[in-house]
C-alpha cells in the first residue's frame, strides 16, 4: 500500500508530492517501502513463494543488502536481533547510515561498533525509537518481535487505530497490531509477541526490495470523456488504462491495472469543468425555458437562440448564460405565443458546445412547464436622475406594463412614460431628486393571467454623469454581434465595422446592443466594431468601439422534424431545421422528393414526375427562417410516405450544406379537428323567470375528441366565453360549470343560472331577437392527438333554432355515386330530404342512401338515372323544408353543395381499331370523355398470340382516344391489351379534371 497525496493542476493530471528536505524524503521512502513489505509479511513471510528463503537471501546477498556470518551461513533459523534488523532496513531502504555518533547508552553501544551507524540511520529516520526512551536504550542485540514491527509500520503509514481490538498483543501494542491486521499487513493469525526470525526477515527484506523494483505513478491524465487513464511512472513510461466503465466527473475513483507483472492501485479524479451533458429542461413560466448542464458550456454557441428549437414557437435570436456558465435561459418570442401548462413538449438542442469544445450537444428533451408563482419585482435601479429600471422576475405581459398608473414613487403617481423591454423590464423617464426612493407596483400580470400583489421596494438614486462603457462583445458567425455596457443604453446612432460603409442593424435590450450586420459580413480576422452616440438614460453620450475576432460557423444544418396536416383540400408539410436556412436553397424544388410507401416518386397532387413540389416551398413567418412550409394540390391519399430533402445551407457566412436527409410520414389521421357549430340552449329552472336561466352551449367538432389526457375537451378551463359580443372581453366559465360529453364528436356546456343571465335580448316582443354569445376553445384534441389549428379557436354560438348542419364535400364517384360529407355527424339521414340537380336545365333527380356513416354518406341516384362521365352544372341539395335528417342533438340538415368529377374515364367496349404501319401496329381505343394523354410507352402492355411485344409510343388522338404503337402484325392473331402495373398511380391517362382512368382489359382478334 501507499500513502501519496496528490495536487490537482488544471490540464487533468495529478502530481504526488514530495518532502522538501532530504530527511522527509528519505522518512516517505522509508515508510512507502516499509508499508509495501508489511503488506506482502501476511502473505509472503508466512507463506510459500516462487523462491525458497535461502534463494531469496542469496538474492539479497548479492544485492549487498545481507553479508550473513563469518562462516557463510544466513543463519535462517536464528531469530534476529534489533540491530539486525535495522541494518538491513537500512541497506534495503537506501538510507544514510550515519558515523561518528551513539545516542543510546546500552552497554557495548559506541560509535565505532558495527550497529551504531545503522541504529542511528532508522532513528533518525523515525522509525525505531528503542526499548527505553528515557533512558536511551536501544536494546540492539535483542529480539525485534512481530508486534514491534507492527508498531514501525503503523507508525509509518500514519493509519488510524482502531478502539476494539481482538488480538494477543501486550497492551501498548493493541491498538498498532489491530491497525496492521486490519489494513492487511500482518496475518491475523499470527502470534504478535513472538520473535520474528532471520528467515521472516529475509522474506520480509526480499518483499521490500521487490517493492524497491517498481516504479511508482508520478502523473496521470484522464482522457476521452473518462474512458481512458495514461499513467505516467517514475522511470518515464506512460501505461495507458482503458475502463469498462468511465469515469464520473470530479469523483475520486480507485483503478487498478497491472504493468510488466506488478499490480497498481490508484485514486483517479477526472476533474471536470466542461459540460458533459445536459442535466435537465424546465419551465416555471410560460414564456422561457431553461436548459441546464452539468458544466460550463460554450458561451457563443449556447446564447445562440438559433441552436434550440421547439416545434410550434419560436425563440428569440438570443439567450442568457448564467454567470457560471452552466444553465441558459431562452426566451419566447414576444409575438410567437405561450407555453401551455403542464402541456409535454420537446426541445432539440443542437450544436452547443462545451466550455473546451471537446463535445457538442444535440439532444432532444422532455419537458412540462408549470408556472404557480405570482410575478415579483425583483429589483429596482435607479438610472441617474432622469429614469429608473424595474426587473420583473419572470416575463410580464406589456399590456400591463406600459401604464404609469401601475407605477407609483414615494406614493405618488408618476409623471413620465413607460418604455417596455420584453420580456422582464420597464423602464420608467421621470424626473427623480438624488437619494432614497420608495416604489410601489400593481396591475403587472404574467403570460399565465397572475398579477402581481402590491409591493413597496427602496432604491436609490444618483446623479450620472459618465457615459456607458463597453463591458464585453460576442460574435456569432460573422454577421452579428451582441455587445454588452455597463449601464442600461437608451440609443446608439450608428453601428459599423471597419468602415463606416460596412453598418449593422442594433436592436437595445437593457444594456445590451444586438447587431445583426446582413451583408457586411465580419472579418476572421481581428475586426474592430464602432458604435457611435452610445447614450444611456441621463443622455450621457460617447462614440465607443471594441475589439473581436469571429469564428467561422462549420455547423451543418440538420433536420429537426417533420409534421404534415391539412389544411383546406390540401396537404401542408412543415419541415423544421436546427438552424436558419438558405431562402434559395428552400425555394428549389429539386431539394425535396415525395415518395409513397414503395419507394417510387409520388406524381400528381402538386408534385412533378421526380416527385418534387411544383409549388415553391416557402419560409413560415416568424420562425427564424427555420420551419419550411410544402403544400401538395389537393389531398394526398392516406398511407405512408417517404420526403427526401438535400442540399439546404443554413445562413453562415460560408453556408453549411446538410447532409441528406429521410423520413417517414404517416398521412393517416392528421387532420385537425374543428369547431363545425356551435349552439346555445336556454334552461329554465324551477322558480326562476328567464332572465334568471341557465345555459346549455353544445359545440359540435368535426371528429371524434379526446375525452381525457392533456386535449381532454372536457376540462372546463379549455373554454372562456363573453356573453356581450361588442367588448371582445373573454372571461371564464362560472363556477359549477359542467362539461360533459353527448357523443364523441359534440360537447356540452352546462352553465349554472346566476342573476343577469347570460342572453342579451334587443327589441321588444314578440319581436325580440336573442343575439349570439362568442366561445373561446383552447388546446384541445382529437382522439389521435391531433390540436386544434393553432391551439386556440374563437366562434359564435347562436340559439340552437338559428344553427344548421350543412354540406362540407360533395363527389360524384361513378356514374350513380355521390360521396358526400357533412359538417357534422349525423345520428338519421332521410333520402326524401336530398335530391340532385342541374342548376341550368332544372332536371332533378331523386337519390337513396346507399351507405351512411357519422358525417359521411353515399347517395345513389334512383332508377335508371346516370350522370355524365364529364359531368357539370349539378348539386346537391336539401329540398325538403323541414327535413328530417338531424345530427345527435337534432340540429337539421340544410343548404347545397355542387358536386365535385371524381368519376374515372372508362374504356368504351369493343372500340379498338387496329392499324398497319410497315413493320409495327397501332391500336387506337376510344373512352368515354375527354382525355389527357401522358405519352409514356410503359402506360400499357400488348401481347400478341400470347407473348410481349415491345411497345413504342403511347399518344393522344383527338379528344377521347389513345393510340398504343406496338411491335409486330396482329392479324389473326389474338391480341390482348392491359393497363400498365402504374397505371392508375401514375395517372397516364387522366379525363380533363385529373381523374385517372380505369384500368383497360382488352381480349380481342386483331384485324386490320
Amino acid at each position: 500500500m501507499s500513502d501519496k497525496s496528490y495536487q490537482i493542476k488544471e490540464n487533468n493530471q495529478v502530481m504526488i508530492q514530495g518532502g522538501e528536505k532530504k530527511v522527509m524524503k528519505k522518512i516517505l521512502s522509508v515508510a512507502l517501502s516499509t508499508a509495501m513489505a508489511f503488506s506482502m509479511f501476511a502473505s509472503v513471510a508466512f507463506g510459500d513463494d516462487a523462491l525458497n528463503t535461502q534463494q531469496k537471501f542469496d538474492v539479497l546477498k548479492e544485492k549487498g543488502i545481507f553479508t550473513g556470518y563469518p562462516d557463510g551461513t544466513a543463519g535462517l533459523e536464528k531469530d534476529m536481533t534489533r540491530a539486525e534488523f535495522a541494518k538491513v532496513l537500512v541497506g534495503i531502504m537506501g538510507l544514510e547510515p550515519i558515523q561518528g555518533k551513539a545516542s543510546f547508552k546500552d552497554k557495548n553501544y559506541k560509535a565505532s561498533k558495527w550497529p551504531a551507524p545503522y541504529v542511528e540511520a532508522v532513528y533518525a529516520a523515525g522509525l525505531m525509537e528503542g526499548k527505553n526512551t528515557t533512558k536511551m536504550i536501544f536494546d540492539f542485540n535483542g529480539k525485534i518481535t512481530i508486534q514491534e514491527m507492527a508498531k514501525v509500520l503503523v507508525t509509518a503509514q500514519k493509519l488510524e487505530i482502531p478502539t476494539e481490538t481482538n488480538n494477543n498483543a501486550s497492551d501498548w501494542a493493541k491498538g498498532y497490531v489491530q491497525a496492521a491486521i486490519n489494513a492487511g499487513l500482518v496475518d491475523a493469525k499470527a502470534n504478535p509477541k513472538a520473535n520474528a526470525s532471520r528467515s521472516q526477515l529475509v522474506d520480509v527484506a526480499y518483499s521490500i526490495y521487490l517493492a524497491q523494483q517498481k516504479p511508482k505513478v508520478v502523473s496521470y491524465e484522464v482522457k476521452e470523456d473518462g474512458k481512458v487513464v495514461e499513467f505516467k511512472l517514475a522511470n518515464n513510461e506512460v501505461v495507458k488504462v482503458t475502463l469498462e466503465t468511465a469515469l464520473k466527473a470530479n469523483v475520486a475513483q480507485e483503478v487498478k491495472f497491472t504493468h510488466n507483472n506488478y499490480e497498481y492501485t490508484e485514486n483517479v479524479t477526472w476533474v471536470v469543468t466542461a459540460a458533459t451533458k445536459i442535466q435537465g429542461v424546465s419551465a416555471n413560466n410560460l414564456k422561457q425555458v431553461v436548459v441546464a448542464f452539468d458544466g460550463e458550456v460554450d458561451e457563443a454557441t449556447a446564447e445562440n437562440g438559433g441552436n434550440y428549437s421547439i416545434t410550434g414557437l419560436t425563440f428569440e435570436s438570443n439567450a442568457e448564460l448564467s454567470e457560471d456558465g452552466k444553465t441558459v435561459t431562452l426566451t419566447i418570442a414576444q409575438e410567437s405565443g405561450v407555453l401551455n401548462q403542464q402541456k409535454e413538449y420537446t426541445i432539440n438542442v443542437k450544436g452547443v458546445k462545451n466550455a473546451d469544445r471537446s463535445r457538442t450537444f444535440n439532444e432532444a428533451l422532455k419537458f412540462s412547464p408549470v408556472d404557480t408563482t405570482l410575478p415579483e419585482v425583483k429589483e429596482v435601479v435607479g438610472l441617474g436622475t432622469k429614469a429608473f429600471k424595474v426587473v420583473f422576475s419572470e416575463p410580464v405581459q406589456q399590456s400591463t406594463v406600459v401604464s404609469t398608473s401601475n407605477f407609483q414613487v414615494d406614493g405618488k403617481a408618476v409623471s413620465g412614460y413607460v418604455t417596455y423591454q420584453y420580456p422582464n423590464i420597464a423602464i420608467i423617464s421621470t424626473e427623480l431628486a438624488v437619494g432614497n426612493h420608495e416604489l410601489t407596483v400593481r396591475n403587472v400580470k404574467d403570460y399565465a393571467g397572475f398579477t402581481i400583489q402590491p409591493e413597496s421596494q427602496s432604491f436609490t438614486v444618483a446623479e450620472d454623469k459618465t457615459a456607458p462603457e463597453v463591458v464585453k462583445a460576442t460574435t456569432y458567425d460573422l454577421s452579428s454581434a451582441t455587445i454588452e455596457f455597463n449601464e442600461p443604453i437608451k440609443s446608439v446612432s450608428k453601428v459599423y465595422h471597419t468602415s463606416s460603409g460596412k453598418t449593422g442593424k442594433a436592436t437595445i435590450r437593457d444594456n445590451k446592443v444586438y447587431v445583426d450586420f446582413g451583408t457586411n459580413k465580419l472579418s476572421l480576422a481581428e475586426t474592430t466594431i464602432y458604435l457611435e452616440g452610445v447614450t444611456d438614460y441621463s443622455n450621457n453620450s460617447a462614440n465607443r468601439d471594441v475589439k473581436v475576432t469571429p469564428e467561422l460557423d462549420t455547423e451543418r444544418p440538420t433536420v429537426v422534424g417533420v409534421s404534415a396536416e391539412v389544411k383546406g383540400n390540401n396537404h401542408e408539410f412543415t419541415v423544421e431545421f436546427s438552424e436558419a436556412v438558405d431562402l434559395g436553397d428552400v425555394e428549389n424544388t429539386a431539394n425535396y422528393v415525395l415518395k409513397d410507401k414503395d419507394g417510387k416518386v409520388v406524381t400528381g397532387k402538386g408534385f412533378t414526375t421526380k416527385g418534387n413540389p411544383v409549388n415553391k416551398p416557402v419560409i413560415v413567418a416568424n420562425s427564424q427562417n427555420k420551419k419550411v412550409k410544402i403544400t401538395s394540390i389537393g389531398q394526398l391519399a392516406s398511407g405512408v410516405y417517404t420526403l427526401e430533402i438535400s442540399n439546404i445551407r443554413d445562413r453562415a457566412a460560408i453556408g453549411n450544406a446538410m447532409l441528406p436527409y429521410s423520413t417517414t410520414i404517416d398521412l393517416g389521421d392528421i387532420e385537425r379537428p374543428q369547431v363545425l357549430a356551435t349552439s346555445y340552449y336556454e334552461v329554465t329552472y324551477p322558480g326562476n323567470d328567464s332572465n334568471f336561466a341557465g345555459l346549455d352551449i353544445v359545440v359540435h367538432y368535426s371528429k371524434p375528441m379526446a375525452l381525457d389526457g392533456a386535449g381532454s375537451a372536457l376540462e372546463a378551463n379549455k373554454y372562456n366565453f363573453n356573453k356581450d359580443v361588442t367588448s371582445g372581453v373573454y372571461g371564464p366559465l362560472p363556477v359549477n360549470t359542467e362539461v360533459t360529453a353527448v357523443n364523441a364528436e359534440t360537447i356540452r356546456i352546462s352553465l349554472p343560472a346566476v342573476e343577469g343571465g347570460y342572453v342579451n335580448i334587443t327589441g321588444t316582443a314578440p319581436n325580440q331577437v336573442k343575439q349570439p354569445i362568442s366561445l373561446r376553445v383552447t388546446n384541445v384534441a382529437d382522439a389521435n392527438g391531433n390540436y386544434i389549428s393553432g391551439n386556440v379557436l374563437n366562434t359564435s354560438v347562436k340559439e340552437k333554432g338559428q344553427q344548421t348542419l350543412t354540406f362540407k364535400s360533395a363527389k360524384a364517384t361513378d356514374k350513380d355515386t355521390i360521396v358526400t360529407e357533412f359538417d357534422g355527424n349525423l345520428s338519421y339521414v332521410d333520402a326524401r330530404d336530398f335530391e340532385v340537380k342541374n342548376t341550368v336545365t332544372g332536371v332533378t333527380y331523386d337519390v337513396s342512401v346507399a351507405s351512411h356513416n357519422g358525417a359521411n354518406v353515399t347517395f345513389d341516384l334512383t332508377g335508371s338515372n346516370v350522370l355524365a362521365p364529364d359531368l357539370k352544372d349539378l348539386e346537391l341539395r336539401v329540398k325538403s323544408s323541414n327535413p328530417q335528417s338531424v345530427n345527435y342533438n337534432g340540429l337539421k340538415v340544410s343548404g347545397n353543395i355542387v358536386i365535385a368529377d371524381a368519376i374515372s374515364p372508362t374504356y368504351v367496349k369493343d372500340t379498338v381499331v387496329f392499324a398497319k404501319a410497315s413493320d409495327k401496329t397501332t391500336a387506337t381505343l376510344t373512352f368515354d370523355e375527354a382525355l389527357t394523354v401522358e405519352a409514356n410507352a410503359t402506360a400499357f402492355q400488348v401481347f400478341v398470340g400470347g407473348v410481349e411485344v415491345k411497345v413504342t409510343s403511347v399518344a393522344p388522338v383527338g379528344t377521347k382516344q389513345v393510340a398504343i404503337t406496338f411491335e409486330g402484325d396482329v392479324a389473326g392473331k389474338t391480341v390482348e391489351i392491359y393497363s400498365g402495373p402504374n397505371f392508375a398511380s401514375s395517372k397516364f391517362v387522366t379525363d380533363t379534371k385529373g381523374n385517372a382512368a380505369n384500368s383497360v382489359e382488352i381480349q380481342t382478334t386483331g384485324k386490320y
